[in-house]
């Protein structure tokens, strides 16, 4: 079982070294996952937030500056609904930290199961909520919870956050008693950091007992504490993504968006250094410029620019691992040209 100190050894591994790692990454993969890659369809369903992290330009003190907006029950479904004509059976709800998201998402998701036949795998990243509100949304029918605790560094977590990393860790604790699928991530480039931290982060979500891990290199963005921090090391992060891969195989391991906005090519590369999963924006257009995450500029996925990149990458779409889809069952149109817009 590989520790900190061997985390650290693969984080450190540049050239032919890292394509071996890499090589390693994806060996591991085909053994738990064949040549598959999971598509989700994500809505971004509000851009308002009770927490002021340093990095995030949706942070509570924008509030007033920023143009808000929240979907309501009805709009979850339209996009649901938009997201299975796509052949897609992951529906992915994330938003700012507010409380009024429970009732919004709880309404909708009945009417979302029934929709897809019971077929689908409900998927929320909403932040911190008290354990009842996590048992309401599991009875209503959500299945899977994302919940990053960014760094594992309990007083790095507190500067950037200013929360404690046990108040997560408590939510966190909570979604896996109540029967969750549950993912977690960690961000790389934070100030302070450095490559044992970026190990230690590794291990912490092991030891954790999670089902899924993202490791998303770190973006400055502006009108926030640290927009003028020097951007994540994507080396170090698609390093982080191949360990992460070896240290738990069966991981869902997302090649995040920040990584294209990092570098153009971010996302092909962590599919290849074992990523296995890609998501595919359905925000209506009206909102999702207001969604903030990294700035006005973020890079959004569209199904084109998905479709062309799993085909690069010799992978196969595929639905959620934790339906047991059958392998095909997700059909993206073969493109004529790359969408990146």
């Amino acid at each position: 079982m590989l520790d900190v100190q061997d985390v650290s050894e693969l984080l450190a591994l540049r050239g032919p070294e890292q394509e071996e790692l890499f090589a390693r990454a994806r060996l591991k993969r085909t053994e738990i996952f064949g040549g598959e890659v999971v598509v989700r369809g994500v809505a971004e369903i509000t851009n308002q937030c009770r927490v002021n992290c340093e990095f995030c330009p949706m942070r509570r003190d924008n509030t007033r500056a920023n143009s808000g907006f929240r979907l309501g029950s009805d709009d979850l479904v339209d996009v649901a609904a938009a997201i299975k004509a796509s052949g897609i059976d992951v529906v992915f709800f994330q938003g700012g930290e507010v409380p009024q998201t429970t009732r919004v998402v709880g309404e909708a998701i009945p009417r979302i199961r029934k929709m897809y036949g019971d077929n689908v795998e409900v998927l929320l990243n909403l932040g911190n909520k008290r354990r009842d509100e996590y048992e309401y949304l599991r009875e209503q029918g959500a299945t899977s919870y994302i919940l990053k605790y960014e760094t594992s560094d309990s007083q790095l977590n507190k500067s950037m956050r200013h929360e404690t990393l046990e108040s997560r860790l408590e939510c966190l604790h909570d979604l896996l008693d109540l029967g969750y699928r549950v993912g977690t991530g960690s961000i790389v480039g934070l100030p302070g950091q450095d490559v044992r931290s970026v190990a230690r982060d590794i291990i912490f979500a092991r030891d954790l007992g999670v089902h899924m891990c993202s490791v998303a290199p770190f973006v400055p963005a502006p009108e926030t504490p640290l927009a003028g921090h020097p951007g994540g090391d994507v080396e170090l992060t698609l390093n982080a993504i191949a360990a992460s891969r070896l240290v738990q195989p069966s991981w869902l391991i997302p090649a995040v968006s920040a990584l294209s906005k990092r570098v153009g090519e971010g996302q092909h590369r962590g599919l290849m250094a074992g990523a296995n999963v890609i998501t595919i924006n359905f925000t209506p257009e009206e909102q999702r410029d207001r969604y903030l995450i990294y700035g006005r500029e973020r890079f959004v996925v569209k199904r084109d620019y998905a479709t062309r990149l799993i085909t690069q990458t010799g992978l196969t779409p595929r639905g959620s691992v934790f339906l047991g889809t059958p392998i095909g069952a997700v059909v993206l149109p073969v493109p004529e040209s790359c969408d990146r817009s």
